[in-house]
């Protein structure tokens, strides 16, 4: 395993780390015991930094997390990044980064996880109805308190980070990127890189197009927030996979799987430090986890810009459509 430094911060962290949003309930039924045991072999791989958050089934995730992890590892010897900002109602999740919400938050996500800190904590979703001021000023206090080490936050634009780091430091930053999805090359990994933040990508298999597993007769069960969007369904599907069948070809032609060659992509970007990858089952990380150490040269990346000139950008999910 590769081990970087996390932007500004003092911290040394695999460049993979092990994501649990799987484990929260929106991507189908999972069986929890086999989920204990994946966690435990991304340990046995050398991962040291566990991605999670409140909003992945409220509790459900973060809970299972801790379990596996403290009756396997001391506490000092893993890195636990969680986010917190979201809430639930009756008509679906509300984004929430104000003072009280943010302090109740991170309260529950240290019970959840077992813990008396939270190494990384990271405001999920841009809150539109909370100002950066406040949002700033309760991640301040909950660092002083000794609550969180360090403070970041998801899925945040340019203009949103400034707003935030004009009151206090944006350590981290976690937003989507793979191959389907490149937007933030333009504004928002140059800026990171610019103010060394450090970078955490999730989705770098395109929230499983890029596994190489699937085919135009796919289906996702109800409870899969992949089987109402429009990302896994009809002509963008149909034409995604096209293009995910050449990228497999030219990954075995250089002797990798298409995973391999998906994460190894993302981490080639100068500006991300991490990429985070899940699994529901211990076999299916170990092939994942060697992306750490592949190079991804300049002539790949070329013949890669051209496989994906045909392809549809993959948007992902958002809170108000889960």
């Amino acid at each position: 395993m590769r081990y970087v430094r996390l932007g500004q911060t003092d911290m040394e962290v695999s460049a993979l780390a092990f994501g649990t949003w799987s484990f929260g309930g929106e991507w189908g039924t999972f069986d929890k015991g086999e989920a204990t045991a994946t966690i435990r072999r991304a340990l046995e791989l050398e991962v040291t930094l566990f991605d999670t958050a409140q909003g992945y089934g409220f509790g459900a995730a973060e809970s299972l997390l801790g379990d596996a992890l403290w009756d396997a590892v001391p506490r000092e010897d893993v890195i636990v990044a969680t986010k917190g900002g979201l809430r639930r109602e009756e008509d679906g999740l509300v984004r929430d980064a104000g003072t009280s919400w943010i302090r109740s938050g991170v309260e529950s996500s240290l019970r959840n996880l077992k813990t008396d800190y939270i190494d990384v904590y990271q405001v999920h979703w841009p809150d539109p109805n909370t100002a950066a001021e406040e949002t700033s000023s309760i991640l301040s206090d909950l660092v002083r308190e000794g609550k969180i080490r360090h403070a970041g936050v998801s899925n945040y634009d340019v203009k949103q980070i400034a707003e935030l780091a004009e009151y206090g430091p944006v350590e981290t930053l976690q937003p989507p990127y793979h191959l389907f999805r490149r937007n933030i090359e333009d504004e928002i990994l140059p800026y990171a890189e610019e103010h060394d933040i450090g970078v955490l990508v999730y989705g770098p298999l395109a929230h499983g197009l890029l596994s190489g597993t699937m085919t135009p007769t796919t289906a996702f069960t109800g409870d899969d927030w992949r089987s109402h969007s429009s990302d896994f369904t009809g002509e963008t599907f149909r034409r995604n996979l096209e293009v995910v069948h050449r990228l497999k070809s030219f990954a075995g032609e250089r002797g990798m799987t298409l995973p391999q060659l998906a994460v190894a992509w993302t981490l080639s970007h100068p500006a991300v430090d991490v990429a985070i990858v899940g699994a529901r089952r211990p076999a299916h990380l170990g092939e994942t986890i060697a992306a750490a150490d592949i190079v991804v040269s300049e002539i790949d990346h070329s013949e890669i810009d051209t496989i994906m000139a045909g392809a549809v950008p993959v948007a992902g999910p958002s809170p108000e459509g889960m």
